[in-house]
């Protein structure tokens, strides 16, 4: 029996899980950039500093109308992208002229927080919008005065998860901010710390 258990340890050991692994943006963020905005932006408690509470990824599917099908293409798409199951987005009310119905599904969105949200952070940042053609940045126009950010991706090969020969048909998606400051300045200074390129000479609200 000992001579067992001894000859099946070893098994026991190596199926044990894999320990955890900070993602560097979060890493980034506790070990530098807090620090950095709470004297830049002269914060009177480390608490008034900025942080990142949720990245919301969203896809709207107009084509939806005419077949359904797009919308789940679209949601495996995002799936991949995000590593999380979207939701289905449903249409609330009727509108006759786009042949709408109230309930029709019309997109998907996936809801970031933790530590997949900093590691989605960081392939948006550091892999996906350098491959964007002719790329010169990101407006700064996509602030909504209560210190969230807000902007929209032409097409999700920009995404290298996503194999371009599976791609039924090009679409785009909103990436929106969810910070913890009412201040658009504010979160434009964390934003741009974590390497956020926008467009020079444009300012915040």
């Amino acid at each position: 029996m000992c001579a067992k258990a001894k000859k099946e340890a070893p098994e026991a050991k190596a199926s044990a899980p894999a320990e955890k692994v900070t993602p560097r943006f979060m890493a980034l963020y506790n070990d530098e950039i807090k620090a950095k905005l709470f004297k830049e932006l002269k914060k009177e408690n480390v608490h008034l500093v900025p942080k990142l509470e949720k990245i919301v990824v969203s896809m709207g599917v107009g084509i939806a109308t005419e077949d359904a099908a797009h919308v789940q293409n679209a949601a495996a798409d995002l799936a991949i992208i995000t590593g999380q199951k979207p939701v289905i987005t449903k249409a609330t009310k009727s509108v006759s002229n786009f042949k709408l119905r109230e309930g029709n599904q019309v997109g998907c969105k996936v809801t970031l927080r933790g530590a997949r949200m900093y590691e989605f952070l960081e392939r948006l940042i550091c892999i996906a919008l350098p491959r964007i053609r002719d790329f010169r940045g990101i407006s700064a126009k996509g602030f909504d005065g209560n210190g969230n950010f807000s902007f929209g991706l032409n097409d999700q090969l920009v995404f290298p998860e996503i194999n371009p020969d599976k791609v039924k048909r090009q679409q785009g998606m909103n990436i929106t901010f969810v910070t913890s400051t009412t201040s658009d300045a504010d979160c434009k200074a964390m934003l741009k710390e974590f390497g956020m390129p926008f467009v020079k000479n444009t300012n915040a609200k």
